[in-house]
């Protein structure tokens, strides 16, 4: 499974700047919810994908808070660690005093100031060698480095330190793809003497 697979509603961003919304579960009225909060619906590699442009973080703030308040009255499994949608520090150009990185193998984090740092040792960052540099502790599940994340940037956003979260998605066509499902077996289904005319109907057609 990709990080964006752990739970109902995963609300992230692209280094370019895109917010995008993925729905792990059939939700009701998920589809109306954010095409009425002015997400595009793009079909993406076996999944529906809901994309916001880049904009300023005021309207994806309030665009991505629409969306998620009418999810959450569905569910409320919902992750979101889109930067695009935060209201200080959501700029590409801008350094934040904290970021978090996922890669295929760590996540791994950068703090600008002690306060920073102490908020991250608070969930589970340890320093990583060089100056300034934390990470989560080698084999833990992806799922819990997500729960790690969320918590440690609710913490951050709330002290008012700045954060800005790499997925490691550079683009929406970098977005994971569905999770691959197990086919069902196939039926088997004894076999049914046909005779006369409705042998011949059930005779398969040459392709041509």
């Amino acid at each position: 499974m990709a990080l964006t697979d752990h739970s109902d509603v995963f609300i992230g961003s692209t280094g370019d700047g895109w917010t995008f919304v993925v729905l792990n579960r059939l939700i009701r009225n998920g589809a109306r919810i954010l095409t009425g909060a002015e997400f595009t619906a793009r079909e993406h590699q076996g999944r529906t994908l809901y994309l916001l442009p880049p904009e300023t973080a005021q309207d994806a703030h309030e665009r991505a808070g629409v969306a998620a308040y009418g999810l959450m009255a569905h569910t409320l499994d919902l992750v979101d660690l889109a930067w695009t949608t935060r209201q200080h520090g959501a700029t590409p150009s801008r350094e934040p005093d904290v970021t978090i990185c996922f890669t295929d193998h760590a996540v791994t984090a950068t703090a600008a100031t002690d306060q920073a740092a102490a908020v991250l040792a608070q969930h589970g960052f340890t320093p990583a060698g060089a100056k300034r540099q934390y990470a989560l502790p080698p084999g833990l599940g992806e799922s819990d480095a997500v729960s790690a994340v969320v918590r440690a940037e609710s913490h951050l956003y709330a002290d008012g330190i700045s954060v800005r979260i790499d997925l490691g998605i550079a683009t929406a066509q970098d977005i994971p793809p569905a999770p691959s499902r197990p086919g069902a077996a196939p039926v088997r289904r004894s076999p049914r003497r046909l005779d006369g005319a409705a042998a011949d109907q059930r005779q398969p057609h040459p392709v041509r």
